[in-house]
């Protein structure tokens, strides 16, 4: 209940129905409040409705009211989200950590019922199919057949929790993409809730421990990805404390050229505000360009949020808006309430309006827009399709490899349609593979994947794929042999609508036939490459190249077998398969050639605007949403029946997927005194742009790695292993994977790639994981320590957890990604950044010292720790502590923020 100090609560009517809300034009200071940003008028309104005098007080209201623009972010405030949306890779584990709750507080005295979602939770399971099976009809079912076998425990456990919790929804496998869900079905814009015998209306807000949960800002909806830690406490009713942010504004003018798809605009986007520097900040999207950017396009850029830096990418409510609600099959009465409700609430876009007040601005215009994609490893390193052969040549160079006469490398002795029909190279490596022979080179594109949110939302960029895909099968192109190709679509509405066009017989001819509807190849889930394409790349140590629409292609995290990876639009990764290695200068060379030998270049089978406009505008109709969500919490005969405990604590199972975890084991009803660390030696020591896929577990389980050898310990069949992502129920999984990725470069060991270090005290190398469990034998406390952008990549609770149970006090680095830093101080890992200026390198530390860190008890800004190094010498140093908020610090003093809301709980 809202104090309301300020009293805007007030009645809204619509469609003869009365609400309550709390209006904004009800404030003293309305034209200020006219000049803030959208997110922030959000977030105004989300601080007014839950005023406690505790969370939330009359300062921090007036703190927004009286934003400072250009100020640096100093005021702290409560934000309470709405709902949380889950995907099962970090579901799971959160779930499994509410179950371990429940064991837990009863232990401690208190309720089991006490532990339950307060706020709706849904959790999609979309992130276990993985692409076994491609390139013919029967393989979405024989992948979805592998997924419920490989995954029965992981189900069984959620179908209990769908029936134990309260407030939680369970999205089943099969059905679609989070993201794709969210934005199709669950958002709603403005929400409604039940207060005293009155509806009250406020607008949708969301936390979701997926990064990309920011694609719901596409549709006017504040949301953003935290760790499961963080989104666990939001769904016990704990408030998020956040800094108000500086809001950068980006103009959109103009309308994209011909050519130019949406990916082209956010790659361009991407790379436009990674040099601008937006890290910690919300991004919104303003102007006369929006009128002209469908819906889709906008979520793609939503998307992209965590790519460029922001926390955000938000744009407003207006009639795109409403339009793409009655798309998808949302109610006409819905519809008019959330356009009543925006623009009573001044949160409605208007054509020409005078511009909001922003921190900083940045201007597009759309023309400029140019065909592009991103790699090789990082989603901000775009590059214009006209230059990407040069590119990879030079990126190659970098490597120490010389390709020479880079036109020959497309190579296809088998000679026929599509063929080029040049020698191979003296490095390539002979395949003999389905009857085809040819030679595997650098270069070559052996994945081609149209897969994940950020495009399988967008119906012109899926139609424009279709249709390039039959017009290159008019010509007779084919792709490659070394290619694997698949189509893993966000929603079942996407094959709908692609049969209705008329082009899914196209895509199927070409080997993209659906292999799943969930996130495949983008998180790693791209299964094995074919057994002669896998052997031919380790014979030759070959640099092999994958193609996908997704968001994300760093390092190890496609294939660990591929070593440059490029983002691309839908119909580009149709393309790139046809040209069949990175080496093809693909905007001015042959695709391949017609059966009369003619070449047939890229532009001979790009579609127009028009055309793909034309399809699109008679194929997408509400019909095909409503009939695909009719029926979303159902799932499939298999899924209906699977059993599970009816209990209200989990009976835990002896199984590899699911284990009840350490964490809460042997806790005091209070928290122990903060202490100093003293002599703590360095596990991992590395540089700049350290990943969250560098350090929680995430792709295949390898047979001779710590996992591999504890699942084979545990009886579990190689072909049974299935993806770490998808045991990340089981912390003794976790544990021997983190920091495990194979490109890993631990300074540590600087002749060595992977998970391993140095025990000092044998100065041998060994895994980092057989060093932590050495280590806290012998209750020697450690640290990490990196560059900049330590954390960046997939908001991953596991890269705090696992961190933590290696035994990991500290991370000292120059600089943070938001999320993770959240997730470490939440999992009671200190992280410490270094001063501008300062690094390990200018410091001399090369990770052989040991480290002492004064205690934090006095909750310090700054500390100074002491290196001592193997001969005796000292080298001291300040760093920044970054625990940020007050709530941080009680986390922080309670060795997390599950052990927080546990005490609070058990307490009463």
């Amino acid at each position: 209940m809202s104090i309301d100090s300020l009293k805007t609560k007030s009645q809204f009517s619509c469609n003869d129905k009365n609400y309550q809300i709390f209006a904004l034009n009800k404030l003293a200071e309305t034209q200020k409040v006219s000049k803030l940003p959208f997110a922030l008028k959000v977030l105004l309104e989300n601080v007014l409705r839950n005023e406690d005098g505790l969370h939330v007080s009359v300062d921090d209201i007036h703190a927004l009211i009286n934003w400072q623009a250009s100020a640096e972010p100093s005021q702290q405030i409560a934000f309470t989200p709405g709902r949380v949306v889950l995907q099962d890779f970090t579901g799971v584990p959160a779930i499994v950590d509410l179950a371990a709750m429940r064991d837990a507080v009863v232990s401690l005295g208190g309720s089991a019922e006490s532990i339950n979602p307060q706020v709706p939770v849904d959790l999609v399971i979309d992130h276990s199919v993985m692409v076994d099976h491609f390139g013919d009809e029967q393989a979405l079912q024989k992948n979805i057949e592998l997924e419920f076998s490989r995954n029965e425990e992981r189900y069984r456990f959620l179908r209990w929790g769908q029936q134990a919790f309260n407030n939680f929804r369970v999205v089943p496998p099969g059905t679609g993409i989070v993201h794709q869900v969210n934005l199709e079905y669950l958002a709603s814009v403005v929400m409604q809730s039940d207060d005293n015998q009155r509806s009250a209306l406020y607008p949708d807000t969301l936390v979701g421990t997926d990064s990309h949960t920011t694609m719901i800002n596409g549709l006017g909806v504040l949301g953003w990805g935290v760790g499961g830690i963080e989104a666990e406490a939001a769904m016990l009713g704990q408030p998020i404390s956040m800094l108000i942010p500086q809001v950068v504004g980006f103009k959109l003018v103009g309308k994209l050229p011909e050519g130019a798809t949406a990916t082209d605009l956010v790659l361009t986007v991407t790379d436009m505000l990674r040099k601008k520097g937006v890290v910690g900040k919300f991004v919104e999207f303003f102007g006369d360009g929006l009128s002209d950017l469908p819906l889709a396009d906008r979520a793609t850029i939503a998307n992209m949020a965590p790519e460029y830096g922001a926390t955000c990418g938000i744009f407003p409510i207006d009639e795109e808006t409403i339009k793409y609600l009655k798309l998808t099959g949302r109610s006409d009465q819905h519809c008019q309430l959330v356009e009543r409700y925006a623009k009573a609430q001044g949160l409605w876009r208007v054509k020409g309006e005078e511009d909001a007040q922003y921190s900083d601005t940045l201007t597009l215009d759309l023309a400029d827009v140019e065909p592009s994609i991103a790699g090789p490893k990082r989603p901000q390193d775009r590059i214009s399709l006209s230059d990407t052969h040069n590119a990879f040549i030079e990126h190659m160079q970098l490597q120490g490899i010389e390709i020479k006469d880079p036109e020959l490398s497309v190579f296809d002795e088998d000679g026929g349609a599509g063929a080029i029909g040049t020698p191979p190279k003296d490095d390539a490596i002979a395949v003999n593979y389905k009857g085809k022979e040819f030679h595997l080179k650098h270069g070559d594109i052996v994945i081609a994947a149209i897969t994940s949110c950020t495009n399988t939302s967008n119906p012109e960029v899926m139609v424009a794929a279709g249709l390039l895909a039959q017009k290159a099968l008019a010509k007779g192109l084919t792709p490659k042999p070394w290619v694997k190709t698949s189509l893993a679509p966000g929603s079942q509405v996407v094959p709908a609508y692609l049969e209705k066009a008329g082009v899914m017989d196209a895509l199927n001819a070409l080997g993209f036939e659906l292999v799943g509807f969930g996130c495949t190849t983008c998180i790693g889930n791209s299964g094995p490459l074919p057994e002669p394409i896998e052997t031919a790349i380790q014979e030759g140590n070959l640099t092999v190249a994958s193609v996908l629409s997704g968001n994300r292609n760093f390092e190890g995290r496609i294939h660990q077998e591929v070593r440059a990876n490029y983002l691309a639009s839908p119909p580009l990764v149709v393309a790139y398969s046809l040209a069949g290695s990175m080496t093809c200068d693909i905007y001015n060379s042959p695709l391949g050639y017609d059966r009369n030998n003619d070449p047939v270049f890229l532009r001979d089978i790009w579609p127009s605007q028009k055309e793909v406009g034309d399809v699109v505008a008679g194929v997408l109709s509400s019909d095909l949403f409503r009939q695909s969500y009719e029926h979303v919490f159902e799932g499939s005969e298999k899924w209906q029946s699977l059993t599970a405990p009816s209990s209200e604590t989990y009976t835990w199972p002896a199984s590899t997927y699911v284990k009840n975890p350490p964490f809460f084991e042997d806790m005091p009803a209070t928290p122990p005194k903060i202490e100093a660390i003293n002599d703590a030696q360095c596990l991992v020591l590395v540089g700049d742009s350290i990943t969250t896929d560098h350090i929680s577990p995430a792709g295949a389980i390898k047979a001779d790695s710590e996992v591999g050898e504890y699942l084979t310990e545990a009886g579990v069949a190689t072909s049974d292993f299935n993806s770490l992502g998808s045991r990340r129920g089981n912390h003794e999984v976790m544990m021997r994977g983190t920091f495990g990725n194979v490109r890993l470069q631990n300074k540590l060991v600087p002749d060595t790639e992977g998970g391993f270090t140095r025990y000092f005290p044998t100065q041998k190398t060994t895994s980092i994981y057989q060093a932590a469990m050495q280590y806290q034998q012998n209750k020697v406390p450690l640290v990490v320590i990196a560059g900049k952008e330590y954390g960046t990549g997939s908001s991953r609770d596991w890269a705090a957890k696992g961190t933590r149970l290696l035994g990991v006090k500290a991370v000292i680095a120059e600089s943070y990604e938001r999320i993770h830093r959240s997730n470490l101080v939440g999992f009671g890992v200190v992280p410490l950044e270094f001063k501008p200026g300062d690094s390990a390198q200018s410091l001399g530390l090369d990770g052989s010292e040991s480290f002492s860190i004064p205690s934090l008890a006095d909750h310090p800004d700054t500390v100074t720790v002491i290196a001592k190094k193997q001969d005796g010498d000292q080298v001291e140093f300040t760093v920044n502590v970054r625990i940020d908020t007050k709530s941080e610090w009680q986390y922080y003093e309670h060795e997390g923020i599950l052990h927080y809301v546990l005490r609070q709980l058990a307490n009463g």
